[in-house]
């Protein structure tokens, strides 16, 4: 048997009022300067008041951060980096969507650190995260990302993604509270929803799959795939937004130990080509990446079925397959995300350097349990212009 390791957050809150542990375990690190990072538009409703407000009353000095944008450039990194060196903060706490929390993460630990944030890159970068940094604490307000219980940071490069990476990024506190989620608009619960489950699709079909990942896929995926349609339907469904919040942070947990695969490898340039939210990238291309390396992990999308709702009793595998990956394309549909990269109006001009950009996300293709070359993911990405799923010849 192989050896697998396996890497969680030091410590998790989850479930419905969890937000009131924020002030005892703030009270453990004693800061007296606070960086709290969040959305712009959470500030506005008034939400990250729900998080400063009892901070304030107690007497901590709190600085809220809002210049966050969605799939955040390297830019707008670099510049909460310095901002969070010369405040001399004591704690960092992140709430708000993958992208607060990803900043978040990147502030509190390079902090500490010397240089720009791009010579920590993963691909390009020259330099090591050496140390620790600020105690951070990270509140996830969608059921998504799992940014709060991952070790990695995404920033937005001119066309394309690319992360910065270790241990020391893990949240020190993540309080993932399901009640923080019900104001989450329809697209954004969609796009969202979609992203937790394509972690947790793509975990279970990863080459470095273990039996504790598949435990935590499994169940994301029966979560999800049971809640999703009713969160965007009807967002106030208490019952859905508990299930979509646990199902996003099993997601988490299960895509941070096995991995990722074709589906994000093809997504980062969507984002960085053309802007499309990290969660609509991944939903686009789901059904097809599935459907084109099928063959190669039939058994486990057969699993993926019956945790989806379907049954695969009276099925063969390959039956089995070619429902789950129908499954996939319905429930992508039933939330309204456009089915087809014409929906999103990238042109087929933009084809080929899609292709040329998804060849370089080597280190998330090599979990692929099919190998995806340069001619597979060219032809990935225009079935998924198409809206027609093939297979490899």
């Amino acid at each position: 048997m192989s050896v697998s390791k396996l890497v969680f957050a030091p410590l998790s809150y989850t479930g419905w009022g969890s937000l009131k542990e924020l002030l005892p375990e703030v009270k453990k690190y004693a800061p007296k300067k606070i960086l709290v990072v969040t959305d712009p538009m959470l500030a506005k409703i008034g939400l990250t008041d729900r998080v400063t407000g009892p901070l304030e009353e107690e007497g901590y000095s709190v600085t809220v951060y809002t210049d966050v944008v969605p799939e955040p450039p390297l830019e707008t990194g670099e510049k909460l980096v310095s901002f969070t060196r010369k405040g001399q903060f004591e704690m960092v706490i992140g709430v708000g969507g993958g992208s607060a929390l990803d900043l978040a993460k990147l502030a509190a630990v390079l902090a500490v650190h010397e240089g720009p944030a791009v010579d920590y890159l993963n691909l390009t970068g020259t330099k090591n995260v050496e140390k620790k940094g600020l105690p951070k604490i990270l509140i996830p307000t969608t059921s998504g990302t799992g940014s709060e219980v991952t070790n990695i940071s995404v920033l937005s490069l001119e066309t394309t993604k690319d992360v910065v990476t270790h241990d020391y990024l893990l949240a020190d506190v993540a309080i993932v509270d399901p009640e923080l989620t019900v104001s989450v608009p329809a697209k954004v619960t969609a796009a969202t929803g979609i992203d937790a489950l394509t972690h947790a699709v793509e975990a279970y079909i990863s080459v470095n799959a273990s039996p504790t990942t598949d435990g935590l896929a499994l169940q994301a995926i029966r979560l999800i795939g049971r809640s999703l349609r009713k969160a965007v339907e009807d967002g106030s469904d208490k019952q859905a937004r508990i299930d979509m919040s646990n199902g996003s942070y099993l997601a988490g947990l299960a895509f941070f130990n096995a991995g990722v695969a074709g589906v994000h490898a093809l997504a980062y340039p969507l984002g960085g080509q053309f802007h499309i939210s990290h969660g609509e990238s991944n939903a686009v291309l789901l059904p097809y990446v599935m459907g084109y390396i099928r063959k190669s992990c039939a058994k486990r999308m057969a699993d993926m079925l019956n945790a989806l709702g379907g049954n695969s009793t009276y099925l063969s595998e390959e039956e089995a397959s070619y429902k789950c990956v129908e499954e996939l394309e319905r429930l992508v549909k039933d939330v309204g995300i456009p089915s087809t990269l014409a929906g999103f109006d990238i042109p087929e001009s933009a084809l080929e350097s899609l292709t040329q950009d998804g060849v370089k996300q080597k280190r998330i293709l090599a979990r692929s349990p099919l190998p995806l070359l340069e001619d597979d993911i060219r032809k990935i990405y225009q079935s998924a212009f198409d809206g027609a799923v093939v297979e490899p010849k």
